[in-house]
């Protein structure tokens, strides 16, 4: 008996992005380049909001092609950071209490 084969439709597992990149991140970008642009009020604070938009957007989207989901995978290992100190090293000794897992 062969396996039943059914396909995985591309529309049902799209991630959520906006202008391609992130929408979390996209949407702050966009909130902190206004900010500048409207709050200063001159030429050159529109001419870095917007140059700083132009990179940000490609930047965000670079990442998003990349990875989509590299935002929340970076907020999740920031907030794992505590609990998962850097200890892989041959020389690294175990106590009595940790012997017992490596049995």
């Amino acid at each position: 008996m062969a396996l039943r084969r059914i396909p995985i439709r591309r529309i049902g597992h799209r991630h959520n992005l906006l202008l391609g990149g992130d929408r979390v991140c996209v949407a702050m970008l966009g909130i902190v380049c206004s900010a500048l642009i409207f709050n200063a009020q001159e030429l050159r604070a529109a001419i870095v909001g917007v140059a700083f938009w132009v990179v940000g957007l490609y930047l965000l989207r670079l990442m998003a092609k990349h990875d989509p989901r590299m935002i929340s995978v970076w907020w999740r290992s920031r907030s794992y950071k505590a609990y998962y100190p850097p200890r892989a090293t041959p020389f690294r000794e175990n106590t009595n209490s940790q012997e017992w897992r490596y049995r």
